[in-house]
């Protein structure tokens, strides 16, 4: 039977040479985030890590994290642009492992497509060595999926999974955070890698594509949406070795937005209110919310407003983290402190035993209340105030 035949793969729509041009292309890039941990170099069937290193830990844990980019894909296919995607997979992915306070050790992606574009292929997988090298996780291995009648020819959707590690000890969280503890926001990039379906219902509702050019966004409407996720790993890595016990727990802002994903790291019985007024949520929002005639208050538990990543830290080393993180490049502020007392019926539908003996004389006003999510019972957070202007 020829090659030619209609029961050939090819016929069929799938097409192997090109998805092996596709790794050839992205070769170096992958192998240049591999250290001497990473065995067998690119193309094997697994992808193989030294450890050993781990003996030296008293109790080694490993973290683990899988995310995608959602519909952010959407637009890199509509204006077929792919560099920056693989950051965004890069910053959903390996930004959940620093949470826990684990420094993050290898990666592997997935990507699936209606066709396989050997180019476009290996600057997605570009994308995320780069992220990979800047926050020192090696990416060791991958798999290109053509799915030929299930996608469309130029269609794509990326995920990917990595593997970190952490000393019990040093484990951040919860079960670290006491009264009084300041809540420390650092800025974001944009809208990162979440809301990007409302973002593309209000653009559809006025007409507006995505290679449209808009004095509103400042730039071609695409590109200026596809500014890449900020990666933190590697500053909080730095922050957490020169500055060891002054972060208790972090938390990152994906998807559910500030409060909800600060709320996970909190214990029950503590309470936060965070202050609108300590930043100026980037313009991209406020275009995005003026063209739905709606107001930022109303997507906090949709988009990131500017912050993409938060530390509670202790209160006396509030101000040298902020330094660190600044001096580091991440525009940080205080955005709250925590408060461990308890919430009752006057100040809204939550509540629970104190964590510690309450102040009577500390209490937040009335109001609504994020109280843990994805399944954490945790705090209770919400913001109050008016946004700087």
């Amino acid at each position: 039977m020829t090659e030619n035949s209609s029961s050939s793969y090819a016929a069929a729509g799938v097409d192997t040479a090109a998805g092996d041009l596709a790794v050839e292309l992205m070769k170096a890039a992958v192998s240049r985030t591999h250290g001497p941990e990473v065995f067998g170099g690119v193309g094997g069937f697994a992808g193989l890590f030294d450890v050993s290193f781990l003996k030296a830990y008293e109790r080694p844990l490993l973290a683990t994290s899988t995310d995608g980019v959602g519909t952010k894909v959407a637009i890199a296919q509509a204006i077929d642009k792919h560099d920056t995607i693989g950051l965004d997979l890069v910053g959903m992915v390996v930004d959940d492992i620093i949470v826990v306070g684990a420094k993050p050790l290898f990666m592997t992606d997935y990507i699936a497509c209606g066709r396989v574009v050997p180019e476009r292929i290996a600057d997605i997988v570009a994308g995320i060595a780069l992220g990979c090298s800047e926050t020192g996780t090696a990416l060791v291995g991958g798999e290109t999926a053509e799915h030929p009648g299930l996608l469309g020819p130029d269609d794509y959707d990326v995920a990917g999974a990595a593997v970190g590690a952490v000393e019990a000890d040093a484990l951040l969280g919860s079960h670290r955070v006491t009264d009084g503890d300041i809540v420390v926001a650092m800025a974001s990039s944009g809208l990162h890698s979440n809301g990007y379906s409302l973002v593309r219902h209000i653009l559809g509702q006025r007409g507006i594509g995505f290679s449209d050019r808009s004095e509103d966004f400042g730039g071609v409407v695409g590109e200026v949406l596809l500014e890449p996720t900020r990666l933190y790993t590697a500053p909080l890595l730095r922050l957490l070795d020169s500055q060891p016990g002054a972060v208790h727990a972090l938390s990152h802002v994906t998807g559910g937005g500030i409060a909800a994903n600060l709320a996970r790291v909190l214990p029950r019985g503590s309470w936060v209110e965070l202050e609108r007024s300590t930043w100026s949520p980037p313009s991209v929002f406020r275009v995005l919310s003026h063209m739905a005639g709606s107001t930022l208050e109303s997507a906090e538990g949709t988009w990131n407003l500017g912050i993409g990543m938060i530390a509670v830290v202790a209160q006396a080393d509030a101000e040298p983290v902020i330094a660190a993180l600044a001096a580091d490049g991440i525009p940080s502020w205080q955005l709250g402190t925590v408060t461990m007392s308890e919430l009752d019926a006057s100040v809204g539908d939550w509540a629970s035993p104190p964590a510690r003996p309450a102040d009577p004389s500390v209490r937040p006003e009335p109001g609504a209340w994020a109280q843990g999510a994805k399944g954490v019972d945790g705090g209770a957070v919400r913001l109050v105030g008016a946004y700087k202007s």
